[in-house]
């Protein structure tokens, strides 16, 4: 574990006495000992502890069982001053578990990450798009390390976790438990044992501790799928309703003091009859008012955002337009529900959290999606919605391996290279040029607006996504294929400039300026493109850069 993840976790004992002080937005652990033995802590007995904020605000977080007669409770202060809190337990005759407390104080943070700087996720005032709690955007630039947690050693992590984060990304999704691709960990054990008998091992998530935590302190944010569910196998299929929603809470009082968005199902088809299991199942474990963002992973071209739209603990509109190449693939993407449903109530982010992946094998054609493919679903999901976000992936950054193979029950997929040659990818080249693009300009600002091109292609391999503010001062159109662009102009500021950007070099090209009437323009080269009109800050794509909304930023604090 590195210095910086460390130092921003403050732990003690639960004595009594006042512990070391914890920075805003920190994690403050206490531990507990209890007095009593169980046959099955986890089950046997509940803990939670009440914190009392310096201006007398009243939260409460749950404990989790560590192995042993250990409990812990971690929490993230969101004020300066003195914190005091309570325990309290279900066996009230456990001494070591009930009536304890204790305090601590939080002082400011002083450093650079933009995590703890501006603080956790949560819907913007307009709900489309991801905001800091201080009001500042937050742009969801995700990249799918499933295996990540389970199989990397701490020194690979590091190394990924670096590259990823000079490239742009801003989160980090992942699946919590082992599945269907990974069956145990590298001690051969599981999360837990058993479906009837169900039992947590706490061992097996005390491994991964640091590997979260050690996103956060990168500077990006931590999704976990909590109960992966494509397979009869997965925990999410496996485990009774009960005990899915005991293992989601062990898991969400674990790293939910974290800055994390949590992911309930993965890869699930959650439609129909299968919503009301997961509205149960979202409702115990996250309640009328979670403390972190969470959403669903769906299996590829489905769309279950009807079915949860209105449950109070799901804030994005998670999709996965897949790993197709086929026409009907694409227009799932570009004129199926991402492109017609945002505009329901009540609004949400939409994010495509899996288009394909770089050097996966395509469900139709078989050929490997290459970096333009990736661009295509990347561009294409970040303009046919309301823009908030996108995730990347490669299929040996998902499935994470030191050597070439085909991932694990993934026959068809293709061979996988070593994670390290993959993450410096042209793909991952063109993630960095895609943020630093969309870190030069109000991204979330940008709507929908199919009227910009007046000569759109009918072919939706062919598809050019457009979009636009709502005062025309900035607008953007991605040619897949480059060629000739009939723009109407009448709904952008006149005098705008236009610039041609090359998503696969980062490169910007004079295109003149918007003037009255109808444009006839023609990309530079023979690949895909991108006309940027208007609202740049000049920088082009440079990165890291922090975006604020500060007019939204002051309805906020």
């Amino acid at each position: 574990m590195c210095v910086c993840v460390i130092a921003c976790l403050a732990v003690f004992a639960a004595t009594g006495v006042s512990a070391a002080p914890v920075e805003m937005y920190g994690v403050y652990e206490a531990s507990f000992t209890s007095s009593r033995a169980y046959e099955n802590p986890s089950q046997d007995v509940e803990t939670a502890v009440e914190f009392v904020s310096p201006a007398g605000k009243r939260t409460g977080a749950d404990t989790f069982w560590d192995g042993g007669g250990v409990w812990r409770v971690r929490f993230s202060p969101d004020e300066t001053g003195t914190w005091r809190w309570t325990s309290r337990c279900s066996d009230a005759s456990n001494a070591g578990l009930h009536g304890r407390s204790g305090s601590f104080q939080c002082k400011p943070y002083r450093g650079s990450n933009p995590l703890r700087l501006h603080g956790p996720l949560k819907l913007s005032p307009t709900r489309r798009y991801l905001a800091h709690v201080d009001g500042t955007p937050f742009f969801w630039l995700a990249d799918t390390a499933w295996n990540g947690v389970l199989k990397a050693n701490p020194d690979d992590w590091e190394k990924y976790l670096s590259s990823r984060r000079k490239q742009g990304f801003t989160a980090v999704q992942f699946v919590s438990t082992p599945w269907r691709s990974f069956d145990v960990d590298s001690h051969g054990e599981t999360a837990f044992t058993g479906t009837e008998d169900f039992r947590i091992n706490p061992g097996f998530f005390r491994r991964l501790d640091g590997r979260v935590q050690a996103i956060n302190s990168h500077g990006m944010v931590a999704a976990p799928v909590v109960l992966w569910a494509v397979g009869k196998s997965d925990p999410g299929q496996a485990l009774s309703e009960k005990n899915a929603i005991r293992l989601s809470k062990y898991i969400v009082a674990r790293w939910g003091a974290h800055n994390v968005v949590w992911m309930l199902g993965g890869d699930g088809n959650y439609g129909g009859e299968r919503a009301g299991r997961w509205k149960t199942i979202g409702r115990a474990v996250f309640g009328d008012r979670p403390a972190r963002l969470a959403t669903m992973h769906p299996g590829g071209l489905q769309w279950p955002v009807e079915e949860f739209r209105g449950e109070a603990w799901y804030g994005i509109a998670g999709y996965q337009s897949g790993h197709g190449d086929s026409a009907r693939a694409v227009r799932w993407l570009v004129e199926g529900p991402p492109a017609t449903e945002w505009d329901r109530r009540p609004a949400l982010p939409f994010i495509n959290l899996e288009p394909n992946y770089e050097a996966i094998l395509a469900y139709e054609s078989k050929k490997a999606h290459n970096a333009l493919s990736v661009r295509k679903a990347l561009y294409r999901s970040l303009l046919i919605s309301p823009a908030s976000g996108v995730t990347y992936g490669h299929h040996a950054i998902w499935f994470w391996t030191d050597t070439p193979m085909v991932p694990s029950k993934h026959p068809g997929s293709g061979i996988a290279i070593a994670w390290r040659e993959a993450v410096e990818s042209e793909g991952a080249g063109s993630v960095r040029h895609l943020a630093g693009l969309f870190n030069s300009i109000r991204w979330w600002t940008l709507r929908p607006d199919a009227s910009l091109v007046l000569n759109r292609p009918d072919d939706p391999l062919r598809f050019i996504a457009s979009a636009r503010s709502d005062d025309g001062a900035l607008a953007m159109v991605y040619l897949p294929e480059g060629g000739a662009l009939k723009l109407n102009t009448s709904k952008l500021k006149p005098g705008s400039r236009l610039r041609w950007f090359d998503p696969a070099t980062g490169a910007f090209t004079s295109a003149g300026e918007i003037t009255a009437g109808d444009l006839q323009l023609t990309a530079p080269g023979q690949g895909d493109c991108v006309l940027l009109i208007g609202d740049s800050d000049e920088r082009g794509a440079g990165w890291p850069r922090t975006t604020r909304n500060e007019s939204e930023e002051r309805q906020c604090l």
